[in-house]
């Protein structure tokens, strides 16, 4: 075996989200499992350097894990030839002036979502990228969630007929900060920072319904903020400018129709912090993050709408759970994997920059749609 060390230079994993899910659970555990084998003889050793604006705090990352380099420098980081990879997990608004450095050294990129705040943004940077013949692509690390798998393996072995429609519920109740201190950073509640929950959420509504179901046709949206006033991690009040809750209806290719709620005000009364259900002529499926279950045609109850006797049946029970038939590895480990091939062994890869555009561009028109009160049709993007 021949061991090849790839230096990646790891931007914003003092943030909740790099560190985490892209530095511990990803990049740390390729590590732990001896590296990457790409099946040639050779075995990818991935080599984080930890950039950042706080060095106090890299360090300390650094020091817990064992991780030799640190830097607050970027553009020195991009210009030593011996870095391969730049990774991305900033604040949104940081990140597209990051890339297009990161183009423009040369390196490889892979980046958190939403790529940049608005569609011509997102889409210059996929035009950088080929221009410059790297290789590049963006999270879509719901893709890779057991439950969701397990719908694809319904959706491909053709368990639900004609798809009719798909209704998604996403998210939980984020504290204020107030009285309990809140599980998000206060900037995604501040619009001037880049912050709301439909440049958040529809760039993964985008790839789910796309990967699954169908490219997204129209799209209408209301965005509001219900919980107007927060306060930030040093205790301080703040006005929320940000949307913290969307409400979506999408048409498909294919005539399928899907409506996802999206809310950081809202109580879970579901088995898990994302369900989607998928309802077809010849079934329908529940899926969260790790679980899905199944009503088939054939074994569909025949409710009859009574409201003046109690039901003496549980209609959840009435479902069949999908098996795992498969051991999960966290997804956005499987997805950096999947990258690193695509980089080291040609392997194919289609979550790419224009990919990542698609996103951007539905939360872009999913807030105009919320402004002007529109249903607006959803044209295809090409470079």
């Amino acid at each position: 075996m021949t061991r090849k060390t790839v230096r990646i230079a790891m931007n914003g994993v003092t943030g909740r989200m790099g560190y985490r899910q892209h530095l511990v659970r990803s990049i740390l555990a390729i590590r732990e499992q001896g590296g990457l084998d790409l099946g040639d003889g050779t075995v990818l050793w991935p080599e984080p350097i930890l950039v950042g604006r706080r060095e106090h705090a890299l360090r300390a990352l650094a020091e817990r894990h064992g991780i030799e380099h640190v830097s607050t420098d970027l553009d020195a980081v991009l210009a030593d030839p011996s870095v391969d990879i730049y990774f991305d997990a900033q604040v949104t608004s940081a990140r597209q002036e990051a890339l297009t450095k990161a183009i423009a050294a040369g390196k490889h990129l892979y980046t958190e979502k939403p790529t940049a705040t608005g569609l011509d943004g997102a889409l210059e940077l996929a035009r950088l990228a080929d221009a410059a013949g790297i290789k590049h692509g963006v999270v879509q690390d719901k893709l890779f969630l057991p439950g969701l798998l397990k719908l694809k393996r319904l959706v491909d072995g053709g368990f639900f007929g004609r798809i009719l429609s798909v209704r998604g519920e996403f998210g939980y109740w984020v504290f204020e900060g107030d009285w309990q201190e809140a599980q998000r950073p206060s900037w995604n509640y501040r619009a001037e920072d880049g912050g709301g929950i439909v440049v958040d959420m529809f760039p993964h509504w985008e790839y789910v319904l796309h990967e699954l179901f169908g490219r997204v046709r129209s799209v209408q949206a209301i965005a509001t903020t219900h919980i107007t006033q927060r306060w930030d991690e040093q205790d301080k009040p703040y006005d929320a400018t940000a949307d913290d809750a969307a409400y979506g209806i999408f048409e498909l290719d294919g005539g399928a129709v899907a409506q996802i709620n999206s809310s950081w005000a809202v109580r879970v009364n579901r088995d898990e912090l994302v369900e989607f259900q998928v309802d077809g002529t010849e079934g329908s499926a529940v899926a969260g993050l790790r679980n899905c279950r199944v009503q088939h045609r054939g074994t569909t109850p025949k409710p009859v709408w009574n409201p003046d006797i109690p039901a003496t049946y549980s209609f959840r029970d009435q479902w069949q759970e999908v098996p795992d038939n498969e051991e999960f590895d966290n997804g956005f480990k499987a997805q950096w994997e999947l990258f690193l091939r695509h980089v080291y062994a040609d392997a194919p890869y289609r979550w790419d920059l224009l990919a990542g555009a698609r996103g951007v561009q539905l939360a872009e028109l999913g807030l105009k749609s919320s402004a002007e009160g529109r249903r607006f049709d959803v044209p295809e993007i090409t470079l």
